[in-house]
């Protein structure tokens, strides 16, 4: 039976109308079977507004609580959201497509980004200078912007929704959250949950939609700051849309992720990592690592040896079975699209070393499926170089040495992540210091950084001069006010001046 999702408006369900949003509404598949398991309401303008309406209603209350009592709501929501946990993964795995252990990860990440929130208290401290003057003090204070929007991902249905949310929330604003219209369910339980833990009413408001919703949120003047995660050509349209119309936004776009092998690294630790950061949920993680760069011929051809021994052992099929090391995509569309840049590569004279397509499942012949995929003697000039794939297909693009790996992962349009695989302190080193990318990992094939560090890449992976979580998030949430204060002794005048201030 096909069920219905509904929006998530001052603290209640709302279902999509045809007097709301004209009747329009969304398929949600069940990416193993193919099947359509739920539909979700595509928004109109009216629900947007609606949403922003309760949000500005109830945030003046909110950002009056003092910080501890909204962190202890957050507490509580922990608690919360690890007791439903193994019901929020099956949920997640049953729209996304990752498996269950992947799903759960996907949750922890936005666990540990709550965690760092409860320390709102501290991290919303201003500054307090005594005696700058002659009786003057100055100090800072930390505010929230007011009504916040998000706009996710289909990949981190919860990680990079909690990531918005919680600084957000904690630092007093209310945030609207417009999620993926492929796998809304997890989002709406997330802000029910955060309901029981004690959030006012319209501080959390979910409303699923496309371009029509997304357009409200840019140009209403209610909406003082917009975060997005998606494909790189949106993010700039958000950027520059929300902009020009006054708001901070901070928007993170698409990936080609680099991991350099070189000479010394251990080759089964580097191919381990490869295979693990290039298929892992798919290939569909804006961290995956899609380019491996071996340095020297004699250390690609050995990489490239283990690499097809350990794909010929992955085990791809129901997400939700144990052992599965990646499920499906997330739909046919991405199916169709991946399997296109595969041609692509054939047709530019890429070397497929193993096809992932035509792949199926007993008894999933209608799921979302592919194989994973290989190719060697990959070119800078290759679309599959070039753009971001979002799928189980890892390129080999062979450097001759150092240097010309460095300059492949800078000279790169994308700056998300990158890494380098090395015995050599010193090239890692001086790798870490010369790459032009926002996040590098030494032996570490993922470099996404704990939640009280920043996330956030570089070039045309990211537009906005603040990133996701960490300190970042908390400026990005808050403007700052800054107070000079002074109180002269009773009867003291000094006449007036008509000098500027300055401190002597």
């Amino acid at each position: 039976m096909v069920r219905d999702i509904t929006h998530f408006i001052g603290g209640s369900a709302i279902p999509g109308s045809p007097e709301a949003n004209g009747g329009r509404w969304g398929d949600v598949f069940d990416p193993s079977t193919g099947a359509v398991q739920a539909r979700v309401p595509l928004a109109g303008a009216h629900e947007v507004r609606a949403a922003i309406a309760d949000a500005e209603a109830a945030q003046p209350e909110w950002a009056a609580t003092n910080p501890q009592k909204r962190a202890r709501v957050l507490m509580r929501f922990l608690e919360l959201l690890r007791d439903e946990t193994e019901e929020l993964a099956a949920l997640l795995s049953s729209e996304h497509g990752k498996t269950l252990d992947d799903a759960k990860g996907d949750i922890q990440r936005g666990v540990e980004v709550i965690e760092f929130c409860i320390g709102a208290p501290h991290l919303l401290k201003g500054e307090y200078s005594t005696g700058v003057g002659t009786g003057i003090d100055v100090y800072s204070l930390r505010q929230p912007l007011g009504v916040v929007a998000g706009i996710t991902p289909f990949n981190f249905p919860a990680m990079i929704p909690l990531w918005q949310m919680g600084p957000a929330i904690a630092a007093g604003n209310a945030f609207i959250l417009k999620p993926s219209e492929r796998d809304p369910s997890v989002p709406v339980r997330i802000a029910e949950l955060f309901l029981r833990a004690g959030l006012p009413a319209g501080i959390l408001n979910v409303v699923h939609g496309d371009r029509e919703a997304v357009d409200v949120l840019l140009t209403d003047e209610r909406v003082r700051a917009i975060g997005f995660v998606g494909s790189t050509p949106i993010a700039e349209y958000i950027y520059t849309t929300a902009t020009a119309h006054g708001k901070r936004a901070q928007c993170f776009g698409g990936a080609k992720n680099h991991l350099v092998v070189m000479p010394d690294a251990d080759l089964d630790q580097a191919a381990d990592a490869l295979i693990g950061a290039g298929y892992g949920s798919a290939g569909e993680r804006c961290m995956a690592i899609s380019v491996a760069v071996p340095v020297g011929e004699e250390t690609a051809d050995a990489l490239t040896e283990k690499l097809v021994e350990r794909i010929s052992k992955l085990k791809v099929g129901p997400p939700r079975e144990p052992g599965i090391d990646y499920g499906p995509l997330v739909n046919a569309a991405a199916v169709e699209r991946v399997t296109g840049y595969i041609q692509q590569g054939i047709d530019a004279g890429a070397e497929l070393v193993v096809d992932g397509r035509g792949f199926s499942v007993p008894g999933h012949e209608e799921g979302f499926y592919l194989g994973p995929t290989l190719f060697d003697r990959v070119t800078t000039d290759m679309s599959i170089y070039r753009e971001e794939i979002f799928g189980p297909v890892l390129v080999i693009a062979r450097a001759a040495d150092y240097e010309e790996a460095l300059r492949m992962a800078s000279e790169h349009e994308y700056g998300n992540g990158v890494g380098i695989f090395t015995r050599d302190g010193d090239a890692a080193r001086d790798f870490v210091a010369r790459v032009n990318v926002g996040m590098v990992g030494v032996n570490v094939p993922i470099p996404v950084p704990i939640a009280y560090y920043t996330f956030g890449g570089w070039k045309r992976s990211g537009f906005g001069d603040l990133n996701q979580h960490g300190a970042d998030a908390f400026r990005f949430y808050t403007k700052t006010k800054t107070v000079t204060s002074r109180w002269p002794a009773a009867g003291v005048r000094e006449g007036a001046s008509f000098v500027i201030p300055t401190m002597h």
